[in-house]
């Protein structure tokens, strides 16, 4: 077995970390955050900056930690991922057996892209949505009247909606005036209901999203939404747009006004900066704002590939989440963005995280011994600190923090009031929310007393833009790949996922009336449909 495919508790600085954690770094002493640690304790990669002062870390501690990620060659893999080879698959059983290459879609800048092949079929799908774009923005495409389209809506779920969501919320600024889009992910026919209300169909395209084209859910979703095209006497063909792998069921020509390909290789929740988010992006802000996005990525990227952890942001972030998981045993991370533009931005992390790196088996297939992926939740600040922060302070349970801010503002429209505008406002309860929480408060009254030593971590940039936002996506995407290769778990698969989709398609049959080959499994679920008044 190779040194990257050792468990990580079978590396040597595992042992010295678990001493080191014994009595970690102590935050509430008068003189931790001293200006000479604040001043050391700060990475950078491309636009951002990592503060990190507020851990529970020491330079030693650090210099473990390089040792754990040299052990386990993360770098090494990181670049092999980015090369093509094969990592999406468990050794000695049945697995997708796939490269995992999002990165290529991004890669398109470079002269000499780590997979030529992937890239050429990125730049080929970008070509033929800039035509596409081009033809709606010239008019050259247009309704049945001869109108340009002025909505878009986006029928996906999970990485098919989450992703794209969380950015086209967060770069809303610096989309047309004259293009809205919308989202349509839950089979809950509401969803539908309440997205189509009021919504001038004439001028509306739908982007249907599935690289399988069988997702259930999306498919129903697209089935009530064409009703509704036909039922305004629409035709759904003049409409309709699709992105889904070459040769699925939705790869047709015949229904679909135009159809852009994602591939196998790249994993639905890593899919945002494919044509699964690029051509609704492209839509609401035009191809070349998306294709800054693309180049923030692919930025963030190649400053990956950094074997210094102290350079590298999204690799020390991984590193010192592991320290925090597996050494000082917190269960939980939150994510906290100063920052409204980023308000589904957490979401759409829980979902890359958590079904990335919530795996108990290594990759031969042993269950492991030690904890892997944390729970990942948080909302933006300042509303956040009117709702859970109390917990945070000094509830019993110690939640690591990764908080994200920016210098300005999008909009850059701002009042100065008592003093100080808004922006200044927000990021003082930025920093002193991470102050609070390391250092504590001593107090007689116990109800007014925090205790500290809660760790957090400061990501900071001067501005949210197409190109930041871009670099912070693959700041996540990329510590989250480090902690699987560090775990030596696959972090590109999901199999949790589909049990329950295959119990899900077994009870709708039965409410259908089609019988299954499971007689045992057919009768607990026709009661427990009948209990709880599913089924008459």
């Amino acid at each position: 077995m190779s040194k990257t495919s050792l468990n990580m508790d079978k590396l040597t600085a595992y042992n010295y970390l678990q001493q080191a954690a014994i009595e970690p770094f102590d935050l509430t002493n008068p003189d931790s955050l001293s200006q000479a640690r604040l001043s050391s304790y700060i990475c950078r990669s491309g636009d951002f900056e990592l503060f990190y002062a507020s851990q529970r870390l020491n330079d030693q501690n650090l210099k473990c930690l390089q040792e754990l990620a040299e052990q386990s060659g993360a770098v090494a893999q990181f670049r092999q991922m980015k090369g093509g080879k094969v990592i999406n698959r468990i050794e000695g059983f049945p697995s997708e057996e796939r490269p995992v290459l999002h990165t290529a879609c991004r890669d398109i800048f470079s002269e000499a892209p780590s997979a030529p092949e992937a890239t050429a079929q990125a730049k080929l799908e970008i070509a033929k949505l800039r035509e596409f774009i081009k033809e709606l923005d010239d008019g050259a495409i247009t309704n049945a009247k001869g109108q340009s389209f002025t909505d878009l809506i986006n029928i996906g779920i999970g990485g098919s909606d989450l992703g794209p969501r969380a950015i086209y919320l967060a770069l809303r600024p610096f989309c047309r005036d004259d293009r809205r889009v919308h989202f349509i992910s839950n089979v809950d026919p509401d969803d539908t209901a309440a997205v189509l209300k009021g919504l001038n169909l004439e001028r509306t395209l739908v982007l249907v999203v599935s690289k399988s084209g069988t997702t259930m859910e999306t498919l129903t979703n697209e089935e009530l939404v064409k009703n509704a095209f036909s039922r305004a006497g629409l035709d759904p063909t003049k409409h309709f747009l699709a992105v889904t792998g070459a040769g699925s069921p939705m790869d047709n020509p015949q229904k679909y006004l135009r159809s852009f390909y994602m591939f196998d290789y790249i994993g639905g929740r890593y899919s945002v900066s494919s044509m699964v988010g690029g051509v609704m992006l492209s839509f609401a802000m035009g191809v070349d704002n998306f294709r800054d996005f693309l180049h923030g990525a692919n930025l963030m990227d190649q400053a990956a590939e950094e074997e210094e952890i102290r350079k590298n942001i999204p690799l020390l972030l991984a590193l010192i989440g592991i320290w925090n998981r597996n050494f000082l045993n917190c269960d939980t991370l939150a994510i906290l963005p100063y920052s409204q533009a980023l308000i589904r931005f957490v979401a759409h992390l829980q979902q890359c995280d958590m079904e990335s790196n919530g795996k108990s088996i290594n990759r031969q297939g042993q269950p492991l011994d030690y904890q892997t992926g944390p729970i990942i939740w948080g909302e933006p600040g300042t509303n956040g600190q009117h709702a859970f922060y109390q917990s945070l302070h000094q509830g019993t349970t110690i939640v690591p923090v990764e908080f994200i801010g920016f210098r300005q503002s999008q909009y850059n429209e701002d009042m100065v009031l008592a003093g100080t505008s808004s922006q200044e406002k927000l990021a003082a309860n930025l920093l002193a929310q991470s102050l609070a929480m390391a250092g504590g408060k001593k107090d007689a009254n116990p109800n007014r007393s925090f205790a500290g030593n809660r760790p957090s971590s400061l990501l900071i940039a001067d501005q949210l833009t197409p190109e930041t936002m871009g670099q912070l996506l693959a700041i996540y995407e990329n510590k989250i790949a480090f902690q699987g290769f560090i775990w030596n778990i696959n972090s590109f698969d999901q199999e949790g996922v589909q049990l329950g989709k295959v119990l899900a398609n077994r009870l709708l049959d039965l409410i259908a009336g089609k019988d299954t080959a499971r007689p045992d499994l057919d009768q607990t679920a026709m009661t427990m449909l009948r209990k709880t008044g599913f089924l008459k």
